[in-house]
């Protein structure tokens, strides 16, 4: 059995013992027909990195095609397989695929799709995204999983492990996937990543069982597979690599480590001498910077109510230092410091008239509720949890990078890049007015370009957002 397909898991509950003629088998998924490649003018050889061996141009197999679906339609989402990668521009059909005139790069690399072909309970399911994205259905239909994929990617972008990304791997697993003879089963994940080299493809296939490890990963862009993965010796940690050459050299091969990901290792590997190289290395540093981009915030009350160390002022995941990082946002940006205050008036209980710390230069840190001229500022320890999650996720929103405990890339201004911010359970503890209020943050954020939101959400705020017109709303009760 080909170890990609081992990745994808069979998630039949009966397997046929025989196909029919000229039918693939289970055990083998179909060879995509071959098509050979178009002659390009001759251009100057690479530089291969360590290790890497130059290949000749052959014939290489059409990448396997990609229906157009419907937002928040499922499809089928191809999954990596053999590492062919043509020498030349290949595309499926007699040219590239027809993109409406109106249509304009983004100044900025996004993730505008999310697929999860086989994913826990999710089958060949392709999500939209926009700037606002809100996850909502009953529990269990998957709202978190969908979520924890987008951060797996986001942390195999950023130079994680799959160990690291994938803490509960074997979870991912589909429901009622079926092993394979060496009782091998895994799962399938990928993304669609738009910015200034246009719209990206990256598909990962993973085996969870008996071992963690990518068997499988592919960049394409346009139809054309740009950079492939593909598992050759189940017995060797690593994974047969090539990628787009062009010029005399045509595809240069070369191993690559199985836990991690191929695409985030390319900028090391290429060295950009010939366009194709430059096509490699365009489209991978774009997926890369948009993966490094994201930060997921879970704010937890019980750990945000004690003072705290005066440190970088640098928000953690779990919010539990928003009072250093106050102290920060206060003395930098009285911009956004003001709109913060101005949002607390709405979520928080009682007069608000602004947002104060008390920072003594050899003690803890300690954020206030400032109420007003003759009354008693109230402390953060004192509020409920509800006040807490709110004010941690307003300051999340109308803030950047620069504050968030995250590495987006050095190499490219932050003006050149877009903040997207993962929030499971955005409106969990809130009431109506305080979601309300994030919907409007999260709107008026998003609406600059600069900040993209993901977030699983309740029926109500889902129903609230439903009526807006600049949000998206993934309904997965069906």
């Amino acid at each position: 059995m080909d170890a990609t397909a081992v990745a994808l898991g069979d998630t039949r509950t009966h397997v046929p013992e025989t196909a029919a003629a000229g039918e693939p088998s289970a055990a083998q998924p179909p060879a995509p027909a071959p098509v050979p490649a178009r002659t390009a003018p001759v251009g100057a050889p690479a530089v291969p990195a360590a290790g890497a061996r130059p290949d000749p141009a052959p014939p290489v197999p059409r990448s396997p095609s990609d229906p157009p679906c419907r937002p928040g339609t499922p499809r089928d989402a191809a999954a990596p397989g053999d590492p062919a990668v043509p020498a030349q521009a290949v595309r499926r059909g007699s040219g590239p695929p027809a993109e409406p005139a109106q249509r304009q790069p983004c100044a900025r690399p996004v993730l505008t799709e999310l697929r999860l072909s086989a994913f826990g309970r999710h089958r060949s399911a392709a999500f939209p995204l926009g700037p606002v994205t809100l996850f909502a259905g009953p529990s269990g239909s998957g709202k978190s999983q969908a979520l924890d994929a987008y951060a797996a990617l986001a942390g195999l972008g950023a130079g994680a492990t799959l160990d690291e990304a994938f803490p509960d791997a074997t979870a991912r697993i589909p429901d009622r996937a079926l092993p394979d003879a060496q009782r091998r089963r895994g799962f399938r994940l990928g993304c669609t990543v738009d910015g200034p080299a246009g719209p990206v493809r990256l598909d990962l296939a993973v085996q969870a069982e008996p071992g963690l490890r990518i068997v499988g990963e592919r960049l394409s862009q346009g139809g054309q597979v740009l950079f492939a993965t593909a598992l050759r010796d189940p017995g060797r940690r690593s994974v047969q690599a090539a990628w787009l050459t062009g010029g005399a050299v045509g595809v240069t091969r070369a191993p690559l480590p199985d836990d991690r990901l191929g695409t985030a290792l390319l900028p090391l590997r290429v060295a950009g001498s010939t366009a194709g190289q430059r096509q490699v290395l365009a489209a991978a540093e774009q997926v890369v910077v948009a993966l490094r981009s994201v930060f997921a915030c879970d704010p937890r009350p019980d750990r945000m109510r004690a003072p705290v160390a005066r440190g970088e002022g640098r928000l953690l995941g779990d919010c539990a230092n928003l009072a250093d990082v106050l102290r920060r946002t206060r003395h930098e940006c009285g911009t956004r410091h003001a709109l913060l205050a101005e949002a607390a008036r709405t979520g928080c209980a009682g007069p608000v008239a602004g947002l104060d710390v008390r920072a003594p230069e050899d003690g803890a840190v300690t954020a206030v509720l400032d109420r007003g001229p003759g009354r008693p500022a109230t402390e953060l320890a004192r509020l409920g949890a509800g006040e807490l999650r709110f004010l941690a996720l307003a300051l999340v929103l109308l803030t950047g990078p620069g504050v968030l405990d995250m590495d987006p890339a050095a190499e490219l201004l932050s003006a050149r890049q877009a903040l997207t911010v993962l929030a499971d359970g955005l409106d969990r503890g809130l009431d109506a007015s305080q979601s309300t209020e994030l919907l409007r943050l999260a709107l008026l954020s998003c609406g600059r370009g600069h900040v993209r939101l993901v977030a699983a959400v309740g029926e109500g705020t889902a129903a609230a957002a439903r009526l807006l017109p600049d949000v998206s709303v993934v309904d997965l009760s069906a």
